[in-house]
């Protein structure tokens, strides 16, 4: 156990950040998962702009990489534009 007091505190703050860390990836994962699972092209565009606007505030809060977050935008994009099908010519 730490017997400084820096280390006492360093044991609180990391404690309390890594549940608020594990938080908010579950909440990305959720967020991901939902728009995966969505068949409806109407349905998969409003949950794509919330696990957006949730991958946003993840790497602006530093839980994610912004390239990270970048990256996962695009796929999910990608996914959902492939669901409106064959475009017509």
């Amino acid at each position: 156990m730490a017997h400084h007091k820096s280390a006492l505190k360093r044991i609180r703050q990391t404690k309390k950040l890594r549940s608020y860390n594990r938080f908010y990836k579950k909440l990305i994962r959720e967020a991901v998962k939902a728009v995966r699972t969505s068949v409806e092209l109407t349905d998969a565009q409003g949950k794509l702009t919330k696990a957006m606007s949730i991958l946003d505030r993840a790497a602006a809060k530093r839980i994610m990489h912004k390239n990270t977050a970048s990256n996962r935008k695009s796929s999910l994009s990608r996914y959902v534009n492939r669901l409106k099908g064959p475009k017509a010519a």
